[in-house]
């Protein structure tokens, strides 16, 4: 009996570890090479044990590697309960807990690959990585979602393949790359006669995509300009996440962001904050603010920063433009907010536990309903957007049911990761959303890494994360229409539809006896 409870610890040590390796191919590491080993040694873990391992077996791995995985790669989200004390509690809790949850949806795609156990080779390759990339698919979808480091983020400097994202997307992606990520293990396995072939044919695509990129990439140079008559300024400062929790520094910290904006009030100019510049300040209260404005500004000036709105007694996290007089130019109310954070999920029950949300003085905020273009032509800028607060821009195939715009500018305040791998991760969403829908991206944030991306994923101009600064833009190239994002995450399902096409075509030809 000990020898059984004690192989069982060396397997799941083993497969936790595994998860480990894995997510050291995120951002900002990125050893994208390390899942050739990772999903390779898990995939011919289950299949050298497929007879013996019954279906819970099956589940109870796969939730361990998705533990491994996550507790390495999101560690960083209880540095966001160290800034007030009423939440260090926490820590322990949600250093387990969010990982053991994720790591539930690994676990339920190797229960369901488990009614795969006699298909041939290439059927069980598909329906591996099928299965984890459709688990993926609703874990990024389901409740509030959450598509963070799907493991297609292992290519995020890998510029050249990333290309193909404007054909299918990025769940699409995900799929090809956890397939392309098992195919070593053709390696190890008995022989089957068509193995080889579809190793080839795999690796035929894989080269097709690397192809299809460069060209795009030579494309990308060709791209014409918008012609703007205007300049816009990313604002990147390095204001201590601590504010949050104090009121009487809120004039302080507007005079740095200015100082640091230094307008030119002769110069026409839109000026990009990050969010929740104002954050014990509502909206409607800002003209206590006029005579600076009106002193650092002129009427050749407008800007876009994360304010607090409150409507109807309901308040939102909002991203408000508006001219040197304070008067609202346009305000967008967040439409994804995230879970603790901002809103407290029952939260009827569970404040009864005392359990709060970290931002917005521990009450929940309320979601905005729709996500509208915002036009500043009638202001005299020739230019329109798409706003994106904080992690909206991780949403694929979720930004816009249009996409009549110029850009995408997404504000955030990274400083409740701290210095961790957190904002790099952050950030590598903005370069999956410009090539998908082919946009440049105008990221500001705090603390974080404020850039332009241009609509081919390529960073144009970038203030790293642990640096304040300022990035000019003269000129934005313009928009190109992308084949994702006419039919966005459709795509995932017409490649899901023919893996399972092949799975049981195989099957029936290639089935293990």
């Amino acid at each position: 009996m000990r020898k059984i409870v004690k192989k069982k610890l060396l397997s799941y040590t083993y497969i936790i570890s595994l998860g480990i390796l894995s997510s050291f191919s995120l951002p900002p590491y990125n050893f994208f090479l390390i899942n050739f080993f990772t999903f390779s040694a898990l995939f011919i873990f289950f299949v050298n044990q497929r007879f013996l391992f019954s279906k819970m077996e099956y589940f109870f791995y796969g939730w361990m590697f998705g533990f491994g995985y996550f507790i390495s790669s999101l560690y960083w989200i209880t540095i966001s309960l160290t800034f007030d004390q009423n939440f260090k509690i926490l820590i322990p809790i949600s250093l387990v807990l969010i990982p053991l949850f994720l790591g539930i949806f690994y676990g339920l795609a190797t229960y369901f690959f488990s009614y795969f156990k006699k298909f041939s080779n290439i059927s069980l390759v598909l329906a591996f990585s099928g299965l984890l990339s459709i688990f993926e698919y609703l874990r990024g979808n389901i409740l509030s979602g959450f598509p963070w480091n799907l493991i297609s983020f292992s290519f995020s400097d890998f510029s050249y393949l990333l290309q193909t994202l404007s054909l299918i997307g990025t769940y699409s992606f995900n799929l090809f790359c956890l397939t392309l990520f098992v195919l070593p293990s053709f390696f190890f396995l008995n022989k089957g006669k068509y193995d080889k072939y579809f190793v080839i044919s795999y690796g035929l695509l894989l080269i097709s995509g690397v192809v299809f990129g460069h060209l795009n990439l030579q494309k990308s140079k060709e791209t014409s300009f918008k012609n703007n008559n205007f300049l816009i300024k990313i604002v990147s400062p390095k204001i201590a996440i601590e504010r949050f929790y104090y009121t009487e520094n809120e004039e302080d910290i507007l005079q740095s962001l200015i100082k640091l904006s230094k307008p030119n009030k002769d110069t026409k100019t839109i000026f990009v904050w990050p969010e929740g510049v104002f954050n014990n300040t509502e909206l409607d209260n800002l003209k206590k603010y006029k005579s600076i404005f009106n002193e650092k500004f002129s009427d050749k000036h407008l800007i876009i920063f994360g304010v607090n709105n409150i409507v109807n007694n309901q308040t939102f996290n909002s991203l408000a433009v508006v001219n040197n007089n304070l008067d609202k130019i346009e305000v967008y109310n967040k439409n994804k907010l995230v879970p603790f954070g901002e809103f407290l999920p029952l939260e009827k029950y569970l404040k009864n536990l005392g359990i709060k949300s970290i931002t917005n003085f521990y009450n929940s905020y309320s979601s905005g309903e729709k996500r509208n273009i915002i036009n500043l032509e009638n202001y005299e800028f020739d230019i329109s957007f798409l706003p994106l607060i904080c992690y909206e821009i991780i949403y694929s195939g979720r930004l816009s049911q249009k996409n009549n715009y110029d850009l995408i500018i997404n504000i955030s305040e990274d400083g409740w990761f701290g210095k961790s791998i957190g904002p790099h991760q952050h950030f590598s969403h903005s370069i999956f959303r410009s090539i998908e829908e082919g946009k440049s991206i105008i990221r500001s944030t705090n603390n974080g890494t404020s850039a332009l991306v241009d609509p081919y994923g390529q960073i144009s101009k970038i203030t790293e994360s642990t640096y304040e600064g300022v990035i000019e833009i003269n000129q934005i190239k313009n928009p190109k229409k992308t084949f994702f994002s006419k039919y966005g995450n459709n795509m995932f399902f017409y490649f899901i539809t023919i893996y399972i096409s092949l799975i049981f075509f195989l099957k029936t030809n290639r089935e293990i006896k």
